[in-house]
């Protein structure tokens, strides 16, 4: 498929137009009447269950919705992808973050351009598992002979955020005494607060830039490495000696990095560098050797079953009809709410504190994705595109702006997520905490659909005006998502869930989500306004007279 197809000439989105413009939403009176819709509307995902029915749509909408993705191709778009052919057509490249969960021995074997990507990504995978167990068995020692208590995973965007939720999320599953810290920001204060209370002696740092270049990446990096050097020497483990202090870089460092020019420059032993490849997108990559840091504190079978949980959700998207193709209908819903009905954010509202980093995820997942413009071939879009992805666990949310939802003037669409079972099941005076929990997690969707009439408020002996402060008008759509428990191989479905969603949506608008210029110009601007922080004159004289004038500010108030 060389050219998009405009999605809003296709006889579906006339369909819905039509249908939006006679459409009146109505839960209440949908579901006392349709006493099969809950049924109809709940899907068996993998470990998820997954409950649409409080979405506002019928099941004409529905139809027209799932011929949409028929008459823009998305089966076949995401057969391409699995295939291998350039489907991020501004880079010329294939989309293969899929590659990264088949299992060893997946038939037919999957060769792309020439190379054999099962073979390659089965021989990282293996050689990332060993290092982590001698990582975690103790073999691998710091410089001093002592056992690595402390991984810091430094990398940003796609090799920060994905590691850093992941490690949250599973943190209960840390079983060999190491703790994981990320660090992304340029920021000094970064680096300088998530080292401060740790032992050189006992720290393993993680290079993770594909090619070693990113500018936050690899100054953090060597900040980092000025600080083992420094607590080292204080402490008499090493002296100032170039011999000494390469050796220490060798004991206290790996990469995550193709460019091993350049991780051996650094001094990191490229015996410790582990690879991905361009066909692998920054926020596609937890998968990937970027999930070092997670091998090491959870263990290669952790990590294992996480790829399983991918690999679940690609196979459901590859073999069930679109109909009954979860994540495809979740996309199809965020195109009816974002081009129909004029909603421009979108709720994940996880109640389990342990997802408490899922929404930033997602947020580079899903905007950085299809936060575009102009299609895959270059022509302008021809529909609003990308959702405004944010969130915060429940019920710290409830707290904060779920007054919003409820009852603002906005169509704010939510996923609600949760687990029946927790990771730790506390009691508060015999009354099972987590339940309690789990109580707000199925009101607040109840709440958001059927509302509060001014009628109910009144019976309760509500009057005068207070009655339409108190009135909640319902029709207001969530999504809920269940599983047992928030395990490794449910956390790689819910990642894998929202890839797809994403990549529904990327092929009904024609974009393509797997390229980022958009985050190209600024770091090129930042190289060009450097020198001018430094103080050099003819930078500052060739900034535009806002940035003239903050840089004046700067250079008045820096201590």
């Amino acid at each position: 498929m060389t050219t998009p197809i405009d999605a809003t000439t296709t006889a579906a989105w006339a369909d819905l137009s039509a249908r939006r413009d006679a459409f009146t939403p109505d839960l209440r009176g949908w579901f006392a009447a349709d006493p099969g819709r809950v049924e109809r509307l709940t899907f068996d995902l993998a470990d998820l269950r997954v409950d649409l029915s409080k979405n506002l749509v019928d099941d004409e909408i529905l139809g027209s919705l799932i011929r949409l993705a028929e008459q823009t191709g998305v089966a076949e778009r995401f057969a391409e992808m699995l295939a291998g052919r350039h489907i991020n057509t501004t880079e010329d490249r294939a989309v293969l973050h899929t590659a990264l969960r088949r299992p060893a021995g997946t038939t037919p074997a999957l060769t792309v351009d020439g190379q054999d990507v099962d073979g390659d990504v089965q021989q990282v995978l293996e050689a990332m598992s060993a290092f982590a167990d001698r990582v975690r068995s103790g073999e691998w020692t710091g410089v001093t002979g002592k056992k690595v208590t402390h991984v810091v995973n430094i990398g940003i965007g796609g090799s920060d955020l994905g590691p850093v939720m992941v490690y949250e999320a599973l943190r209960p599953y840390a079983d060999a005494g190491i703790q994981a810290r990320f660090v992304s920001n340029i920021d000094p204060f970064d680096l300088a607060h998530k080292t401060a209370d740790l032992d050189p002696e006992t720290t393993l740092f993680i290079v993770a830039s594909k090619t070693f270049t990113t500018l936050e990446t690899l100054t953090n990096a060597r900040l980092a490495r000025d600080w083992l050097w420094a607590g080292l020497e204080a402490a008499g483990a090493i002296d100032a000696s170039e011999a000494q202090r390469t050796d220490a870089v060798a004991h206290h460092f790996a990469a995550v990095s193709t460019a091993l020019d350049k991780v051996a420059a650094f001094g990191i032993d490229t015996a410790n560098a582990f690879g991905f490849w361009d066909w692998v997108g920054g926020r596609y990559s937890v998968d990937s050797a970027i999930g070092l840091s997670l091998v090491i504190t959870f263990g290669p079978d952790a990590f294992r079953d996480l790829l399983s949980g991918f690999r679940a959700v690609d196979e459901h998207v590859a073999h069930t009809p679109l109909e009954r193709n979860v994540p495809v209908l979740m996309g199809l819903l965020n195109v009816w709410y974002t081009n129909f009905l004029g909603a421009q954010s979108h709720a994940v509202l996880p109640y389990a504190q342990q997802l408490s980093r899922f929404a930033a995820y997602l947020q580079q997942l899903t905007m950085e994705s299809n936060g575009k413009s102009v299609r895959w071939d270059g022509s302008p879009v021809t529909t609003d595109t990308g959702e405004i992805f944010w969130g915060e666990p429940g019920t710290n949310g409830q707290h904060a702006f779920y007054q919003l939802i409820h009852q603002g003037t906005r169509l704010i669409p939510a996923d609600f997520i949760a687990f029946v079972n927790p990771a730790y099941p506390l009691q508060d005076d015999g009354r099972d905490v987590h339940g309690l929990f789990l109580a707000n997690f199925l009101a607040q969707t109840k709440a958001l659909a059927f509302g509060k009439t001014a009628e109910e408020v009144e019976a309760e002996g509500t009057t005068g005006p207070l009655v339409a402060a108190r009135t909640f008008s319902g029709n207001r759509p969530t999504t809920s998502i269940f599983a047992p428990a928030l395990t490794p191989r449910v956390l790689g479905e819910l990642v894998a869930l929202y890839e797809h969603i994403t990549f529904t949506e990327g092929v009904i608008w024609g974009i393509n989500s797997f390229d980022q210029w958009g985050v190209e110009l600024g770091k090129q601007l930042a190289l060009q306004i450097a020198p001018a922080i430094e103080g050099d004159q003819a930078a500052i004289d060739s900034q535009d007279a806002s940035t003239r004038a903050l840089l004046a500010y700067y250079r008045e108030h820096r201590g």
